[in-house]
This record gives C-alpha cells, structure tokens and sequence, in this order.
C-alpha cells in the first residue's frame, strides 16, 4: 500500500494516476474527503487526516509501506515555517509508529553552505525532522519544474503573455537547473523502490544551467512573442512580489516566497542520482516543448460541459480562464432525443448556415479574406455528415464522436488559436446542447482580440446555440 499526500496539488494530482498505472494500491490522505473523492481514480481509497492533527494519522497509514510526503504551507500567510516543522514532525512519528518502510519527499535545491531564504530553508529542515524519525528518507531536490500549472512555470507564461515591455529584477539572471515535470514524477516513482539503505538525499535537475531570464526567453521563442526585455537592480523582493500579484495569478505572498528562492542559486552540486537512477532528464528547451505540447492534449481532452457548463455561465466578465486559455461556454435544454439534437449541430456550416446571423459569419470572412485568410466560402463536403479533417466554411473538423461530441478548429488568421466545441449531453432523460468557445492568445493582441469580440460572441454564439435547438426540435 502507498500512502499519498498532496494528491489535490500540482505534483501529487500528476502522480497519483502514475502510480495507479503501475499497479500500486493507493491510499490519498485529504483533510477534506469528499471533495478529493469524486476526482480519484477506481479503486484508490481516500482517508481523512491532518498532518497538524496527529491523533488523524495512525487510520491513514495502517497496512502503508511507503508514504509520500508532497505537502508545503506555501500559501499560509504567516508561521509557515512553524507549520511545516510540525506537520513533519507529526507525519515522522505516525509513520515511525506504523513501521513504514519508506517516506518519499520532494524538497528544494539549495546549498546547505550558504544563506537560504525561509522557504528553501524550510525545505531542507522538513527533509531533516522526516529522517530523525527513524524511518528511511528518500529525499528529492529539484530546482524550477517545468511544466503547465506549476508555480514557476504560470509566472514565466503569464509576465511572457502579458507585458510588451518587461521590467525584471536581479533575481531573472541567477542560475538555475530546471527539471521537467516528467522527469520529475520519473524519479518519484522510482524513489519508492530504489535501494537507499537508511535513507539518501539525491539533487535532481536537468543538463542546463540557465536562468530564469533564459526559461522567459525560451517560452517566448517558443510561443513566437516578442518582447523587451529591461534588467534593473533596484526591485526589492517585496516589490517585486507586489508586481507580479499584478500582472501574474501567483498571490503576492507566494511571489514573494518564491522570489526569495530564486534569489539564490540553485544548482546541483552532487550528481549521484544519475548513477542510481536509470533517468536522463531532458534539456529545458525540449522540457517546456513538452509542457506545451502535454497542455495542447489535455485541453483536447478536457469535457469544457464538466468543467466550465455544469456550474453555470462564468461570471466575470470576459470568459473563464484555463492556463492560459479563455473559455466561454453556455448550454440550453433541447426537446427532443440526442440522436435528433447532434443531427443538428453535425448540419452546422455551409449551405444550412450557422443558426444565426449568418451575415455577421459572411463579413468575418470578408475580413478574413483581406488579410489573406480562408475565409467563409469553402462550404464543407457533405450537408449532413462529417468526419475528422473535413471543412466547415473557416473551419476545420478536429474531432467528433457521434450524438455527443463535435470540435471544430477555426483556420482563419487569428493572434492564437480557436476552438469551438458542441456537446449533447443526457441527464436522465433532459437533453441538453452545450456550446464552449475557447481561444488560446498568443501575446496582447491576441488577448486584446479575445476581449474586442467578447461582446459580440455573447450575441453571436448564444444565437447559433438556440437557432441549432430550434433547428433540432423541428426535425425531430
């Protein structure tokens, strides 16, 4: 059995399926059950537990060979440092009374020599009061982890995305030795396993050495953004986590922690996990292609109608937000089956039109076409069914799945990418047509477009949402 902790976090959620994969029983410790319940995979149990409850922790690790600890108070807004001590001390004892074989720990990279900042010292002294319980540590030390929805990686996306003219401190130029999120969970899972005697400290990272202004860069590059780039020596760490509470999602509490770090070099300094690991972790250029490409399958697969329709329109103004993807949704009952409601949107396009204003359609691709798009006039091949790859006027089929699923990709020109998807979905008998728009900007303008047609989408999709139910009841 394996004990997880941190299964609702950025590294613990990308874990837990791995392990599922390879066969282990997992056990989930949340301090809130019923909300992690529901988002684990079958057969994984979930136990309530606090590690600042200790009395809550003998149930969740009985039968528990290995236990991962994944957990940080990153977010508390004061005495972090006192709380992750005692959580690790309470976790360190429970699994000392337990006989666990084995604690797996994910800390931070940074020399023990020299002066840290209270976030990393807080790491090391956590790995610390794991081992003085008596129980083998492995402990892992990475440095930034690359990968979609970390906290190093959303800062770097959103100053990249957001700011023409980029005004950065010190602390972009100090070394670092960046890990991607795949390599990083490689060496998790083998951490349960490898022979470690009483327990071993590994520093784990990728081939380069580069700096946080050089991961920018990188994404920049890879994104086709261009922008300038001023060093200045006088942002304090306070100022500068105050300037990206503004213009980053991190809270200015966590940007400062963060920045604290990352004023520090970051290097490995001891190479052993590559002579104990069988794991060649990648090159940071080829580690945030990935995180790229990973985030461009996820999204295909995302059902929008879980995530955004089923708790009602989006109330801010502008759409939801998902990385760095927006995403407007809305759905309508529909009174017929969902044979005759995909019918429906599968005749979408071409000579039956769009379902409302089919003008508005008719001067987008005017436009389109001026500045030497596609445009409107392709049509499509069939007038009542398609398949993957067909043409629907701007266009194109990029995934169906018939009475349920159909995505379009739009092929007009546009700065960043555009989607829009329909769902019929039966909830015991009510049909229901869910319709999500989704646009991944590329830079200002492409956020600046997204939020110029914004008005106009409400107008146009709601219209084509209910010209499409009408289009299906009448030929039901």
């Amino acid at each position: 059995m394996v004990l997880l902790t941190g299964a609702t976090g950025y590294i613990g959620g990308r874990l837990l399926p791995l392990l599922v994969r390879n066969g282990c029983r997992v056990r989930c410790l949340a301090r809130r059950p019923d909300n992690l319940r529901a988002r684990v995979p079958a057969g994984v149990e979930v136990a309530r537990g606090d590690v600042l409850d200790p009395d809550s922790l003998a149930g969740a690790m009985r039968g528990v060979r290995v236990a991962y600890y994944l957990i940080h108070a990153l977010g508390s807004s004061e005495g972090f440092e006192a709380q992750e001590r005692e959580g690790a001390a309470n976790f360190g004892r429970a699994a000392s009374e337990a006989r666990i074989e084995r604690i797996v720990y994910l800390g931070g990279l940074g020399d023990d020599d020299r002066e840290l900042s209270p976030h990393l010292r807080s790491r090391h002294a956590v790995g610390r009061i794991l081992r003085d319980s008596g129980v083998p540590v492995v402990e892992l030390r990475a440095s930034v982890i690359i990968g979609s929805g970390s906290l190093s990686f959303e800062m770097i996306r959103a100053l990249s995305e957001r700011l023409p003219v980029m005004v950065t401190p010190r602390w972009v130029s100090v070394p670092t030795q960046p890990i991607g999120i795949g390599d990083t969970l490689e060496y998790l899972v083998a951490a349960a396993d490898i022979p470690c005697g009483t327990g071993r400290i590994y520093e784990i990272g990728g081939p380069d050495r580069v700096s946080y202004g050089d991961l920018i860069r990188e994404y920049m590059r890879q994104r086709g953004l261009r922008r300038l780039i001023v060093p200045v020596p006088v942002l304090t760490p306070r100022l500068s986590s105050l300037w990206l509470g503004l213009v980053t999602p991190l809270y200015a509490r966590i940007g400062r922690k963060l920045i604290d770090s990352v004023r520090h070099p970051t290097v490995i300094r001891d190479d052993t996990a590559l002579r104990d690991f069988d794991i060649r972790p990648v090159g940071y250029r080829e580690a945030m292609a990935q995180a790229l490409r990973n985030e461009d399958a996820e999204f295909a697969q995302t059902r929008w109608s879980d995530a955004v329709s089923a708790s009602g329109e989006p109330h801010q103004w502008g759409g939801a937000r998902f990385g760095n993807r927006l995403v407007d949704s809305r759905r309508i009952a529909v009174g017929c089956d969902d044979r005759a409601a995909f019918a429906a949107v599968e005749s979408i396009g071409g000579r039956n039109g769009g379902g409302y204003a089919d003008w508005l359609w008719t001067i987008r691709g005017w436009l389109d076409l001026l500045v030497g798009g596609v445009g409107m006039r392709r049509g499509r091949r069939d007038p009542d069914r398609l398949a993957v790859g067909d043409v629907v006027d701007c266009w194109r089929v990029e995934a169906i799945e018939p009475r349920r699923r159909l995505l379009l990709a739009a092929e007009m020109i546009l700065p960043g990418r555009a989607w829009l998807q329909f769902e019929v979905v039966d909830n015991e008998g009510r049909v229901e047509l869910h319709q999500t728009a989704m646009f991944d900007p590329v830079g200002l303008w492409g956020l600046a477009y997204w939020y110029a047609v914004w008005p106009l989408h409400q107008i146009v999709f709601r219209g084509m949402l209910r010209g499409l139910a009408r289009r299906a009841v009448s030929a039901a």
